[in-house]
């Protein structure tokens, strides 16, 4: 997922476990007082906070970052929810039955799900969200990854009516889900925002504004969002008396405010008015021996994309080539960031995914050594050569990125290295907020772009999927015939080795061709107050789950 972004780091923040001896009603006069146990604190609020990313919408059909799924994911649920380490918990169905073929699949769901206006939620509500999301008039960045799911590359492709879908509701709590192939990881996705249902009531009520504030909107998740208006920064996320399963959920509220400087929210943190700040550098040096500091691994790159299309030539691999060898990605984490974060082997994280006959992580088999490596020599020596081949001298170009800490130090970094190391190479630095500069990359409108992806599940072709020449998120529109076929090998295949195969292949085509240049894999430090407990927190897809979260005393 974009800025948004398979290892965990076990914190006082990741506790799950929670003490079964349960407080009578009189012990406290919170709401949920017949929920809470030994142990829990009586008043159940966090405050969180979101570092320097704006939330942009509650459309699940029109999600696109980390920060928005992450809270349609705690005020929605679809089938399954994500549990601790990826695991498949349960969600809205209750029983699932596979074919032998593993092409179809079955789902009972549960009665007592609601809607927060009252609605129950039924097989009808999936149907109707999946059939909005993949119409192409919805223009969903995300329909792709319905792709495997029967008559969806026909339907995104305009060739089959939406209605062909292969998700049909039997009953009002049965609903069965065909696929054109099997998909490994099938599950998971059925976790992921995308894919939760919608009440066709609120969608059509709402019209262009569904999903635009807090009030526009109905929830079936563990919360119910207040406060946020469409643009403001800080919101509430409120225990959903409806849930069905809310005995289960401990916290009261949750209230939430986007910090735009580490600073600040150190500050915020050490004054008591936050649970969880997010550090950088200079910080996480001195906060080191601090048993409050949490570094959390995760799926999320940093990487440099060049705009082929708005640049023409961006479209000269050399010159990609020569801009991603002047970069010394260890002095970029080290000494730049150095808040934990990692040199990238390759365009898929490491820790994401292990081959299954080897064992081997796919970033560290599949690596291009050359792609993450510095080599200033041959950096000038190629970037006269693309220059040449272009019919150029010189360069002018700006670089887009997002106005957090983290990512200015990496733009400032890249811009100086860059008209160090290249002659005749001049960067403009556009820095915007968060929204601003996803709006401009996904309209196309930047010529270089520090940009992050986290992969939406734990598999290689949640990364390798989105540089495919018809994605939405290939924002550079970079293309390679090579690739494309490699990448479909991988989608269609369902001989395990010949997948794995044809998955390498991609990665290493990424590398030589340098289509985008990694930067960082990224960590995010953060100061935790210890009395945070039961939070569950993934590297890929959405990474908080609140649902069991509490405060001790």
């Amino acid at each position: 997922m974009k800025w948004k972004v398979i290892l965990t780091t076990a914190t006082a923040a990741a506790t799950t476990g929670l003490l079964l001896a349960a407080c009578s009603q009189s012990q406290t006069k919170t709401d949920n007082a017949g929920n809470l146990h030994t142990g829990m604190a009586q008043k159940q609020v966090l405050n969180w906070s979101e570092n320097g990313s704006e939330l942009t919408t509650l459309d699940t059909s029109l999600v696109t970052d980390s920060i928005s799924a992450n809270m349609i994911n705690n005020t929605m649920e679809g089938l399954y929810r994500i549990g601790a380490n990826n695991k498949i918990t349960p969600g809205i169905a209750t029983h699932t039955v596979i074919s032998k073929d593993k092409k179809t699949y079955t789902f009972t769901l549960r009665k007592n799900a609601k809607w927060s206006n009252g609605d129950p939620v039924t097989a009808q509500d999936f149907v109707y969200s999946w059939r909005r999301t993949i119409n192409p008039k919805t223009a969903s960045q995300y329909a792709y990854l319905y792709s495997g799911i029967k008559n969806a590359d026909q339907i995104t492709n305009g060739k089959a009516k939406v209605a062909s879908l292969g998700i049909k509701a039997d009953s009002k709590y049965k609903l069965t889900v065909t696929l054109d192939k099997p998909l490994a990881y099938f599950k998971l996705l059925m976790g992921f925002a995308i894919f939760f249902p919608q009440n066709q009531h609120a969608v059509q009520k709402y019209g262009k504004g569904y999903g635009t504030t807090a009030t526009k909107m109905v929830y079936d998740g563990p919360f119910t969002m207040q406060g946020w208006k469409g643009t403001n920064t800080t919101w509430t996320l409120n225990r959903n008396p409806k849930y069905w399963d809310k005995q289960h959920v401990y916290l009261e509220k949750i209230n939430d405010q986007v910090v735009k400087s580490t600073t600040t929210g150190f500050n915020l943190f050490q004054s008591n008015k936050l649970d969880m700040a997010t550090l950088s550098g200079e910080q996480v040096k001195n906060e080191k021996n601090n048993p409050k500091l949490v570094l959390r691994k995760t799926s999320r790159l940093n990487y440099l994309e060049f705009n082929q299309k708005k640049v023409p030539a961006l479209a000269n691999a050399k010159l990609r080539q020569a801009m991603s060898l002047t970069i010394d990605r260890h002095q970029l984490v080290s000494n730049v960031l150095a808040d934990g974060s990692a040199v990238p082997k390759g365009f898929v994280t490491t820790g994401l995914a292990t081959d299954p006959a080897t064992n081997e992580d796919f970033a560290t088999e599949n690596t291009v050594t050359e792609a993450v490596a510095q080599n200033n020599a041959k950096a000038k020596q190629l970037w006269t050569e693309g220059l040449k081949e272009v019919g150029k001298k010189s360069l002018t170009l700006t670089l887009t990125h997002d106005n957090i800490d983290q990512t200015k130090e990496i733009a400032e970094y890249v811009q100086g290295q860059l008209e160090k190391e290249l002659p005749g190479l001049k960067i403009t630095d556009v820095t915007l907020p968060f929204k601003n500069r996803l709006a401009r990359e996904t309209s196309g409108d930047f010529q270089l772009a520090i940009s992050g992806w986290q992969a939406d599940f734990a598999d290689p072709i949640s990364d390798l999927g989105i540089l495919t020449s018809t994605n939405d998120y290939n924002f550079g529109k970079w293309k390679n015939t090579d690739y494309d076929a490699a990448v479909k090998q991988a989608e269609q295949a369902t001989n395990q080795t010949v997948r794995w195969t044809a998955l390498g292949k991609a990665e290493k085509i990424i590398g030589t061709d340098e289509c985008v240049a990694p930067l960082t894999q990224a960590t995010i430090a953060q100061m935790v107050n210890p009395k945070l407990k039961g939070l569950i927190y993934n590297t890929s897809g959405t990474n908080y789950n609140f649902k069991n979260a509490y405060m001790a005393k």
